[in-house]
């Protein structure tokens, strides 16, 4: 058995590990990746900056996959050196590794232009400067611009364009700084770049284009930048995305032949290096370097075919580049040639800035050789597959962008060549599709999860699903999962409230073991803890291992281990008394950050675990209840009682609504907000439920509102005549949105789901006889509170704020 030796735990060399494990190589594998963690998905992390994604679903293999396939992962362990005659690689730490093939996947690194001021002596960046390129990256910037209020993005690629948007979600306002005359001059022409500026515009980003950054203003932070003609632009977050440079230092330093990148054949073996391979973004290929995926995975496959030895004579030719793909939510798709180059190429083009939409093909010889589409991207299924195989192509050249006669819009599952890449991001084919079906998989979701087709940023999950109805003639079958509420127990929601109360299930462990054919399933707990709490009141049998770290000790935990504190101010409303005594707790304990919160509370960050009980004692105040999922708050504006606008005393109902429903648990957090007159001071427009006062003494409720990662404006649920009135149907909403929503939906995608005119028909008109037995569920629940701050008193647990810090990484 050979000894394969990975230099690089990214998607590229991850990928080829999988190709090479699925043609059965007989290989002992060792993986070394600069990176503590397993394999995860760069595409992703933009989602994962504009907080559409979390950190778990970004990654492509865990730690446990590793072991499960007998390989040895290095994480967090640099190779620094490779030694070709004894072949041996060299580790940061000093260890040397044996290997009999050696494959390097060391991938990009960011591009950091020489800008004066973007580094500080033995610091590193400087205070507010970010590249974005790794996990750790996006990390930091999502940490440090909870605290500011604007970016500069220098770079107006794809990772700047999303980098803008990303920042979107937690900055006030971003600026785009690019240096060439229009946005995307890799991917598009002058007049694509320009339509595109337009609709980034209108996204709200301001974007400078033909601007040279000279310098990063402020001495101890940033404070702004200078561009070349002279004006500065005020900022305190800068992230730099000007591009990526291929990773090849270690090759470099090792005596490999290192252009570009480095040098590799046909085969991908290092120029001259009969034991050594290359794969990736690390790589030259006659003459190029590829930073899209695709390449990346027929690299991966011509590598696995020779060394494995299924294919000896597997060549790699290089990767004719057609990519789709969403920027900064605007559909995009490029292939071949952006402008024509010979006078005799055939160029259509059409613009409509309005819209912005732009799209240009061109052709040579009766082929198409290049396509750009920006905003409509309907025909690009057929233009990709005419680019790629050079299809013959209608004599009326418009039917290449419009549905005329010509070509349909999408190409069906059956016109699809096997090896027509559906998935972008992760490489894959109709034919590995069609051969998981064939395989026995017949549902989309399950296809999704072997395959990964779908799971990078997802435009690509309408075709998946044809492909899988296609190969399944028509017998595909419905994910039985997809309606579980939560994934151990095989039931959907209203069919297990009926079981939990037709066996008296009162506690997590007695539901996993009356109706869990799986045993426990620690992702199930917190969704069922939930559940339950909110069907028995005082009656639920509490488990704290079925709790979230939040919910045991009652405080959100932070990226360092340490806990914010979030004392009640119902309302918004707190006396000179209640900030004086925080003020002095906050001193008394050196509370390392006090901070105003979106809902008009007072967060007090960076407190020990073991220090939780001593300051809720000080404080004396009731929790805020600013974690778990439950009702949280319920901002107010100052309403009639100062306002000269105010027609509704919006702060007295506030208070009341927060006295009345504090701390219920739900399938998500829920946010709550009453303003005193249509200007919405108080944002209750986008709340999970909001309150508007309005002339007559009228009160609106709506629902189903957003503002954070998603936008949406709630719904007018009903228009009530008095405080009771409201207090009454607020109540019944939140109970129905408990009994019915799926764990984890918030209200913004719960009230669309289940559509505005039956949820008032139900809670409202009460057309199904619901209300009362909503209003007693309710009224349940609010007879059971009780402030959790209070088990500073007497514990529930010996261990439950014990401290856990320092933090150590495992291994």
């Amino acid at each position: 058995m050979q000894r394969l030796v990975v230099i690089g735990n990214g998607m590229a060399g991850a990928r080829t590990v999988e190709e090479i494990l699925s043609r059965g190589g007989d290989f002992t594998i060792t993986m070394f990746g600069d990176e503590p963690y397993g394999n995860y998905n760069r595409i992703m992390l933009s989602n994962l900056l504009a907080g559409v994604e979390d950190e778990s679903g970004i990654f492509l293999n865990d730690l446990g996959w590793y072991a499960d396939n007998g390989i040895t992962l290095h994480h967090g362990r640099r190779i620094v050196r490779i030694d070709k005659h004894a072949k041996q690689v060299y580790a940061d730490d000093g260890t040397a590794t044996g290997y009999d093939k050696l494959i390097i996947a060391t991938g990009s690194r960011a591009h950091i232009p020489p800008i004066p001021g973007i580094h500080r002596p033995k610091r590193g960046y400087h205070q507010g400067v970010f590249a974005f390129r790794t996990l750790d990256d996006t990390r930091g910037m999502i940490r440090y611009a909870r605290d500011h209020e604007r970016a500069v993005v220098i770079g107006g690629g794809l990772l700047g364009l999303e980098a803008a948007r990303g920042l979107q979600s937690h900055l006030s306002r971003v600026t785009l700084v690019h240096s060439a005359g229009h946005l995307m001059n890799t991917q598009l022409d002058a007049q694509g770049g320009a339509i595109l500026k337009g609709s980034i515009e209108k996204l709200g980003i301001e974007v400078i284009t033909g601007a040279r950054t000279t310098e990063i203003l402020g001495r101890d932070r940033v404070t702004g930048v200078r561009l070349g003609d002279g004006r500065t632009i005020g900022c305190d977050v800068v992230v730099v995305a000007a591009g990526i440079r291929a990773n090849s230092d270690v090759a470099e330093v090792s005596g490999l032949a290192v252009e570009r990148g480095i040098v590799v054949d046909d085969q991908m073996r290092a120029l001259g290096e009969p034991d050594i391979y290359a794969v990736g973004e690390c790589v030259q290929h006659r003459g190029e370097t590829y930073g899209l995926v695709a390449p990346l995975w027929d690299q991966a496959k011509v590598l696995a075919d020779h060394l494995t030895g299924r294919d000896p004579q597997a060549a790699y030719h290089g990767s004719r580049v057609a990519t789709k793909l969403k920027v900064a939510g605007v559909d995009v798709a490029a292939m071949g040639l952006k402008e024509p180059e010979r006078d005799d190429d055939e160029t259509l083009v059409f613009a409509e800035p309005r819209r912005g939409v732009y799209k240009s093909v061109i052709i040579r010889d009766g082929r198409l050789v290049g396509a750009t589409l920006v905003g409509d991207v309907r025909k690009v299924a057929f233009l990709m597959q005419a680019f790629d195989r050079g299809l013959a192509l209608p004599e009326d050249r418009a039917e290449l962008m419009f549905d005329i006669g010509g070509p349909p819009a999408e190409v069906s599952a059956a016109e699809l060549a096997d090896d027509a890449q559906v998935c972008n991001c992760n490489g894959v084919t109709k034919g590995t599709i069609a051969a998981c079906v064939q395989g026995g998989c017949k549902t989309v979701n399950g296809v999704m999860d072997r395959t990964k087709a779908g799971k990078g940023c997802g435009t690509c999950k309408g075709l998946v699903q044809q492909i899988v109805e296609w190969a399944a003639g028509g017998e595909v079958e419905e994910d039985p999962a997809a309606s579980w509420y939560v994934p151990g127990v095989p039931m959907p929601k209203p069919e297990l409230m009926r079981a939990i109360r037709e066996h008296e299930l009162r506690s997590v462990s007695a539901v996993f073991a009356k109706l869990a054919p799986g045993g426990e399933d620690a992702k199930s707990k917190m969704g069922l803890a939930s559940l339950l709490k909110m069907m028995w009141g005082d009656g639920y049998v509490d488990e704290r291992d079925a709790r979230f770290i939040n919910d045991r000790v009652h405080a959100n935990i932070q990226r360092d281990g340490t806990f914010s504190v979030v004392p009640q101010m119902k309302g918004g409303v707190t006396t000179p008394a209640q900030l004086k005594r925080i003020a002095e707790v906050a001193e008394r304990h050196q509370v390392p950050m006090v901070k105003l919160t979106g809902g008009q509370r007072i967060d007090l960050l960076g407190v020990p675990k073991d220090r939780l009980p001593q300051i809720w004692a000080d404080l004396d105040m009731p929790s805020g209840w600013a974690y778990g999922k439950s009702f949280r708050t319920v901002k107010t504006c100052v309403g009639s009682e100062f306002c000269r606008f105010g027609v509704g005393d919006s702060t007295a109902l506030g208070i009341a609504i927060e006295e009345r429903y504090q701390g219920i648990e739900g399938p998500g957090k829920m946010k709550l907000a009453v303003t005193g007159c249509p200007r919405n001071c108080a944002e209750a427009y986008v709340k999970d439920l909001g309150v508007v006062a309005i002339d007559g003494g009228k009160w609106e409720i709506y629902v189903g509102g957003a503002a954070g990662a998603h936008v949406r404006k709630g719904d007018l649920l009903a228009t009530v005549d008095s405080a009771d009135e409201v207090l009454t149907l607020t109540g019944r909403f939140l109970q129905y949105y408990r009994e019915n929503a799926n764990w984890l939906e918030r209200t913004y995608a719960f009230v669309p789901r289940v559509g505005i005119e039956r949820i008032r028909s139900l809670v409202v008109d009460d057309s199904e006889g619901i209300a009362a037995g909503l209003d007693e569920a309710i009224g349940r629940s609010v007879a059971a509170y009780r402030d959790p701050w209070k088990e500073r008193e007497a514990p529930a647990t010996p261990g439950q704020f014990r401290t856990s810090l320092p933090l150590t990484v495992l291994t």
